[in-house]
């Protein structure tokens, strides 16, 4: 149990934490004379910077919506907290939070209902995990037809070292009644509009107690940002970012399914193979939104760049999926043969994996480099991306044009 000294420490924390957080009223100006252009068509965005965070890429500011910049992930495998992307449904993002008061509450179709603290919390064998965290709509401006959704780069995605308490041992203690289907989760974050649906998700029992999904209180090893889920968010490795639910304070479980806005129509995909329709036209089924696909890509090296020919150069990179781990990446150079890279120290199957490769352009002259990740179930990166309305889940072959003098 923390002495007094310790609790004055985390009051003061706290304090300083939400003072910055209201001061700046959630609202950054841009940075004089600092923005990026996305390669898509209205790609202009400011660079702003945020409590807690870095300058970021914005893309709204009620409710906060910020990119990581893509250089950030040549960084290496582990993407620092106050570069990591931020995403919120809801405008009513929580500016004080006491983590001394704070409490989740477990109820609903349970034996024993709990009302936990973080000092709580602390008290469960911890577990740790490294992750990706990736936005359902991570990289749409790149979408062909266009969709309409926040118009991201590849920059809202993220990979953390997260701890925190399993939920199936919460859950466990707590005693789920037979005939449970699933459990619900809500945070601090709330609608301003009355009419507005307050961000609700919910996953099946049996997932919920799969041993993976957590309640996370630290994030490399720090308190977690505010703006990602201070002081506690629900971790579902190899899920898309929609179940991550931030500043959890509400777990109910429940005995039918839930169908609210947030999980129908919202965050759907056609039900097939592909999670996929021909462009123009709408899935005549849809499922929820699930797991990640194989994606990979070059970080060494942006479009336009120019590299000395005859010059042996690095080239590096980082690959991830949905949880099976990935195999390989290979890469070529203006559809030439396909080269196996080195695979970085694997951190995890629900990790980043980096890469790299030695390549040498040969002569002067455009090259168009490419990249593709296999996973261990043999799945791969396809040659077209497909399409669907919502411009969920994007995978392709991804392409880097530099020139070589």
């Amino acid at each position: 149990m923390p002495n007094s000294s310790d609790s004055s420490a985390q009051s003061r924390r706290a304090f300083l934490r939400n003072a910055a957080i209201a001061a700046a009223g959630l609202t950054a100006a841009p940075l004089l004379a600092q923005s990026v252009k996305l390669p898509f068509a209205n790609g202009d965005r400011e660079l702003v910077r945020y409590p807690q965070k870095r300058p970021l890429i914005r893309l709204t500011t009620r409710p906060p919506q910020l990119e990581t910049p893509f250089s950030v992930f040549n960084e290496g495998a582990i993407t620092p907290n106050d570069a990591f992307f931020v995403r919120y449904h809801l405008a009513g993002v929580p500016t004080s939070i006491n983590s001394d008061t704070y409490r989740v509450e477990i109820k609903g179709s349970v034996n024993s209902p709990l009302s936990l603290s973080l000092h709580d919390l602390r008290k469960f064998e911890a577990k740790e995990v490294v992750a990706v965290l990736q936005c359902s709509g991570n990289s749409r401006g790149f979408v062909t037809p266009r969709v309409g959704g926040g118009q991201l780069g590849n920059g809202a995605m993220g990979n953390a070292h997260w701890k925190g308490v399993p939920l199936k041992a919460i859950l466990a203690k707590a005693g789920i009644k037979a005939g449970a289907k699933q459990v619900t989760f809500d945070g601090l974050d709330k609608p301003v509009v009355e009419k507005t649906p307050d961000f609700v998700k919910a996953l099946d029992v049996d997932q919920a107690n799969d041993g993976e999904v957590m309640l996370a209180y630290e994030m490399n090893g720090q308190e977690l940002p505010v703006l990602n889920g201070f002081p506690l968010r629900l971790i579902v490795p190899g899920y898309f970012g929609t179940y991550w639910v931030k500043h959890v304070n509400d777990i109910t479980v429940i005995d039918e399914v839930l169908n609210n806005f947030w999980m129908n129509p919202a965050y759907r995909i056609p039900d097939n193979d592909c999670a996929c329709v021909e462009p123009g036209t709408t899935p005549k089924t849809t499922v929820p939104i699930k797991r990640y696909n194989v994606r990979s890509f070059i970080t060494s090296l942006q479009d336009g760049a120019e590299v000395k020919a005859g010059r042996a150069i690095e080239l590096k990179g980082i690959a991830f999926d949905g949880g099976s781990g990935i195999r390989e990446v290979v890469v070529s150079s203006n559809n030439g043969k396909w080269t196996p890279t080195k695979l970085g120290k694997d951190l995890g199957k629900y990790s980043f994996r980096e890469w790299h490769a030695r390549w040498t352009p040969s002569k002067p002259g455009d090259y168009i480099l490419k990249v593709c990740a296999t996973n261990n179930a043999n799945q791969m990166q396809p040659e077209t991306a497909s399409w669907n309305p919502s411009g969920y889940m994007r995978s392709v072959i991804e392409t880097v044009k530099i020139k070589a003098v």
